[in-house]
């Protein structure tokens, strides 16, 4: 049997910052999906997102168990990734340099998105079956000057949910009978977490660093905040507790202790006015970003795509229309492909129909060459 004739169940395992999602493909079939949703006291009882590894392996193993299944029977297991160092675009095996980074976080960034590589890496190690990822939250395709701060030896880098930005992208392209190369997009993720970046060219020259807490307010983080009220709240803070507010504990949890949208959604259309304003507000946030994007594609904007879990809330949807259709037409995705995005290229490479890259332990960039910033 050729490798293009055989059948390979593929595992996809995907944790957010507020759920877990398994699915099971065998070649591009969809055998069963699962996203199991994990409120934020439940997972800010780990004080590390490492920590998680145990909870989100039993979540897995039960949820293969009830649908028949076992690790053992699976031929590949594929994990969303990110927090080593930057990644170039595409399929990349997980080997132990790039677990190790992975966990040690050299990238800078610790969102929950490195453990779809570690419980690969895992599930590969104990069962015996390669393990890949590709597109990490830290793919860097950034433009230079979406690369400098104010602070010298300080830079931005590339902390978003590519995955399914460049899927929904690519997707799109297709709609319009154009390569996604030769489009310009507006894309936003709209989740737990909310990233909104500008493609050109077939590459992500910019965006908000979504996984550090930049940008809108979420419901898990806390989006821009004024920098000299930040170090009055270290006064009376740990570090610790500032950096879990970037991640875990900002946003709807810090308002109202809970990450659940659809809790905060239900206060809102029951006109509570802390909820109605919040509500809006984080609406308010994320349409100045997509108009902060516009400008970094010169006005020149095919489309702005809307994705991510929140897309379920029509008044998002509504009230980003009102304030950023001007721009371009606005076209949704609900939900994401980020799933579909993880299994098929790797079901290509298995096939030899893609290249399969390894990880460097490089960063993509480091460094303007000759020039001391």
């Amino acid at each position: 049997m050729s490798e293009t004739d055989k059948k390979w169940k593929i595992l996809v395992i995907n944790p957010g910052s507020t759920s877990t999602k398994i699915t099971l493909f065998e070649n591009e079939d969809k055998l069963f999906e699962e996203s199991i949703f994990h409120d934020a006291p439940e997972l800010l009882q780990f004080d590390h997102v490492n920590k998680q590894i145990p909870f989100r392996y039993r979540v897995i193993t039960q949820v293969l168990k009830e649908h028949g299944e076992h690790p053992d029977d699976i031929d590949v297991f594929v994990g969303r990734g990110g927090s080593a160092c930057s990644q170039p675009s595409g399929v990349t095996r997980i080997d132990s340099k790039l677990y190790e980074d992975t966990v040690a976080a050299v990238g800078g960034s610790e969102h929950p998105a490195k453990l779809g590589v570690m419980l690969a890496w895992e599930f590969s190690r104990e069962y015996g079956r390669p393990a890949f990822t590709l597109d990490p939250t830290n793919t860097d395709e950034y433009c230079d000057y979406a690369r400098i701060t104010g602070i010298k030896g300080m830079y931005r880098t590339s902390h978003s949910h590519v995955l399914n930005q460049k899927a929904v992208a690519a997707l799109h392209a297709r709609k319009l009978g154009k390569a996604y190369k030769d489009c310009r997009f507006i894309v936003a993720h709209i989740d737990g977490g909310i990233t909104v970046s500008a493609h050109e060219h077939g590459k992500m020259v910019d965006g908000n660093m979504g996984a550090d807490g930049e940008g809108p307010f979420t419901p898990t983080r806390i989006g821009y905040v004024p920098l000299p009220q930040l170090f009055d709240y270290l006064e009376t803070h740990t570090l610790d507790e500032a950096r879990l507010l970037c991640t875990r504990s900002g946003g709807f949890v810090s308002l109202f202790g809970t990450a659940n949208s659809d809790t905060i959604h239900k206060m809102k259309e029951e006109n509570d006015r802390k909820a109605v304003l919040v509500w809006n507000t984080m609406i308010y946030q994320i349409c100045k970003l997509i108009g902060e994007m516009s400008t970094v594609l010169s006005g020149k904007v095919d489309a702005i795509l809307l994705t991510g879990g929140l897309m379920r809330f029509q008044d998002i949807i509504d009230g980003i229309r009102q304030r950023c259709e001007w721009i371009a037409p606005i076209s949704v995705y609900p939900g994401e492909m980020e799933q579909e995005a993880l299994a098929w290229p790797v079901l290509a490479a298995l096939r030899g129909e893609e290249d399969i890259l390894t990880y460097s332990g490089r960063p993509v960039w480091n460094g303007f060459e000759g020039i001391d910033l």
